[in-house]
């Protein structure tokens, strides 16, 4: 069986040069290591060379981010499975193995991440997948170990290997034959969310999106575009329609589209008042975008099976985090998933 771990770069030297040795200390035995490099115009390539001859490299041509960068690179691989790896993670002992013998316990499993926990405060869980990914019935994605803001301390409360709705991009294990099926990541999405969406696709093509509790990686995250920029704002707003209009079931459609387009204004505003002109702008924009972008995505929808909702969570998580105070996904009523 072959596994490849591929780290996308972009001008990430310092991550190269911080957690490759870890990497390769505890990978070399099972899985071959990649760095896809997205035209860093720093000297991540040139320290490759130098320092890591045993890391094959791929080079893009051009910076075509993280769904685009993916897909280049990965079509130029051949593996069993694929690792799709943050260049900001810290991987740990026996962090491969784990993973894959849960994957080959079904065949229906699809793709699968580990627990993920913050490297800069290694107790609690990270931001970006934490102990597994879910999204509400209006698309809002959360985690278990991370609802919005509030993320929990890891006490050993999430240690079943569950399905899940979808596994963080950060660190993704996903089969090889099913990536390429399926058409990898979509490239209209740039960055944010493309992981959902591919999960999503799988899910309603009949696959299961898996947690595995036995592995662990810590994440510094924030790499690329920090939490507070508004690319980043612009990004998962207009990717999160993206994702709803591709995915969604035709009696859902209009209704999830009414309720977001009030509680997407509501954000704008808040922002505006909190935060300054340019969130509320990238709200503005990114809702602009979407609709500009109708026609190519209303081909692609058509393209598509779309109608799973198992592993949704049936209640708006937006009312249940800010007016009914639940910061914890135990706090959650688990009989409101949707189970179809």
């Amino acid at each position: 069986m072959h596994v490849a771990v591929i780290i996308l770069n972009w001008n990430g030297r310092k991550y190269l040069q911080q957690f490759l040795p870890t990497l390769i200390q505890y990978s070399k035995e099972t899985a071959e290591i990649i760095v896809a490099d997205n035209a860093s115009t720093d000297d991540s390539v040139a320290f490759l060379k130098s320092e890591y001859q045993e890391v094959r490299i791929i080079q893009n041509s051009e910076n075509c981010g993280f769904a685009k960068g993916y897909n280049v690179a990965l079509s130029q691989v051949t593996a069993d499975y694929y690792i799709l790896l943050n260049s900001d993670i810290e991987v740990t002992e026996n962090w491969i193995t784990p993973v894959i013998e849960l994957m080959e316990t079904d065949e229906l499993i699809a793709a699968c991440q580990p627990k993920i926990r913050s490297y800069l405060e290694p107790k609690k869980f990270e931001y970006a997948g934490a102990a597994g990914g879910f999204i509400d019935k209006y698309g809002y994605p959360f985690c278990r170990g991370r609802i919005f803001l509030s993320i929990e301390e890891d006490h050993g409360q999430y240690e079943d290997a569950i399905e899940i709705f979808w596994a963080t991009g950060a660190c993704m294990f996903v089969k090889a034959s099913l990536f390429h099926k399926f058409g990898g990541l979509d490239e209209d999405f740039f960055a944010h969310m493309e992981e959902i969406d591919f999960c999503w696709r799988l899910k309603n093509n009949g696959y299961k999106i898996m947690y595995c509790p036995a592995s662990t990686v810590f994440h510094i995250g924030g790499g690329t575009l920090p939490k507070a920029s508004w690319r980043k704002t612009y990004l998962n707003f207009r990717n999160n329609f993206f994702l709803l209009y591709k995915n969604l079931p035709d009696d859902r459609l209009v209704k999830v589209f009414a309720v977001r387009y009030l509680l997407d204004t509501i954000a704008a505003f808040k922002f505006l008042f909190q935060a300054g002109f340019r969130d509320f702008w990238a709200v503005t924009r990114a809702h602009g975008s979407f609709y500009s972008s109708l026609g190519k995505f209303r081909q692609k929808r058509k393209s598509l099976k779309h109608g799973s909702m198992q592993d949704v969570y049936g209640k708006n998580i937006v009312a249940e985090y800010y007016l009914k105070g639940k910061r914890k996904f135990s706090q959650l009523n688990m009989k409101k998933f949707y189970s179809n």
